[in-house]
């Protein structure tokens, strides 16, 4: 059984570790700190079990689910989170979580959880396993054949009579990935799970990897569906999850499966006015999101501005800029608001004293959490219990 426990937060990670191996010694365990890092462990391992935190670094753990699902349509999600809001709860169950864990995780409910997944995916293999056997196989005979048609190489003895039995009339949509010199591994997977996805939602086909940089999908659409339904998603998801420029063409329709290799040629030849980025409004907007998540999460820790744009991979200065033009705000503004606020709340318990507030919403000094109040609201806490008739009770 192969677990895979995907959250920033080194702790957080090897504490759910030690308690799954703590009851199943037997379990493969791997962990991540990004989604990109989890995605490398998915390439090379079949995952049981994700279990999954939802802000984290670049892309968040819903986000992971949502391009995962294609390649790891097995595996059983859990989500976790220092979030107790409906709407991530909501979205991560429509996205076929089973589960919703709030930070800290209770030894006894995640264990619970692990034996009943382990319970109910033991049953699932008894019943598929061979059938998943042989359908991964023909799978990976019709892409290395296709694979070998686009790219021109002789078929020899191979038959073509089930592509056109399956492929009466297809499209080619071609995904070029602009990439430098590093790892573009992260980028197929997202390309290759976002196009299957929208291929199954569209008709039938599938997707390979042509190049470092190219990925190639076919479909044959349902009859009621148009190419354009199919692109301008893919476009969309695209722009949101790459975050490097990219270009998608497309041919057809077209009959004959001979031929896919000259029309391969042809797309990739082809000059397209421009190459796409990811939109400025949408991405911009997504990774002040992202950061505002990461923010009201992580308010009470060490919150520089340099980090929280690192959460997102933008440059500090332009992340600062960025941040006051979309929340009409500066950086450090917001966080001392959101602080100060979170400190009235915490005022109304009379219980609490002045260095444990102080403490739970990120300060480590009293005089300066006093200071700062005083500057934000004119009275100091203590003034402001006394207005508020806060007593200790």
């Amino acid at each position: 059984m192969h677990i895979l426990i995907t959250d920033d937060e080194s702790f957080i990670r090897e504490g759910i570790k030690r308690t799954i191996e703590s009851v199943f010694p037997n379990y493969h365990v791997h962990l991540a700190s990004s989604a990109e890092e989890a995605v490398l462990i998915m390439s090379e391992h079949r995952i049981d079990i994700i279990l999954t935190d939802i802000l984290m670094p670049g892309i968040n753990g819903l986000e992971l689910m949502r391009i995962s699902r294609h390649s790891q349509p097995q595996a059983k999600w859990i989500v976790i989170s220092a979030h107790s809001e409906f709407s991530y709860a909501q979205q991560a169950m429509h996205l076929g979580a089973r589960d919703y864990l709030l930070k800290p995780i209770g030894k006894k409910k995640l264990v619970e959880l692990m034996e009943s997944l382990t319970i109910e995916i033991r049953q699932e293999r008894v019943v598929s396993k061979g059938e998943e056997a042989l359908k991964d196989g023909l799978n990976y005979l019709r892409e290395a054949v296709f694979q070998r048609l686009a790219a021109g190489l002789s078929m020899g003895k191979i038959s073509l009579d089930t592509f056109i039995a399956d492929y009466p009339e297809f499209y080619l949509i071609l995904v070029n990935i602009e990439q430098d010199q590093r790892s573009t591994h992260l980028e197929h997977f997202i390309v290759e799970n976002v196009l299957n996805e929208l291929i199954d939602q569209s008709g039938q086909g599938f997707v390979v990897s042509f190049d470092r940089n190219s990925l190639l999908g076919l479909v044959t659409l349902h009859n009621h569906i148009q190419i354009e339904q199919l692109l301008e998603p893919l476009q969309g998801h695209l722009q949101k999850y790459l975050k490097v420029p990219f270009a998608t063409r497309h041919s057809g329709p077209h009959q004959e499966i001979e031929h896919v290799a000259v029309e391969v040629n042809r797309l990739r030849e082809e000059k397209t006015a421009q190459v796409d980025a990811p939109e400025e409004g949408s991405s911009s907007d997504h990774a002040i999101q992202v950061a505002l998540q990461y923010i009201r999460a992580h308010f009470n820790e060490e919150l520089s501005l340099e980090k929280v744009a690192a959460v997102v991979f933008l440059n500090p200065i332009y992340f600062s800029q960025l941040f006051k033009q979309k929340t009409g705000q500066g950086y450090k503004d917001y966080v001392i608001c959101l602080r100060m606020e979170q400190a009235k709340v915490l005022l109304h318990n009379p219980k609490l004293k002045l260095a444990d507030i102080a403490e739970q919403i990120g300060y480590t000094n009293v005089g300066h959490f006093t200071q700062v109040f005083r500057k934000k609201f004119m009275v100091t806490p203590t003034e402001y219990r006394m207005q508020e008739k806060i007593l200790n009770t």
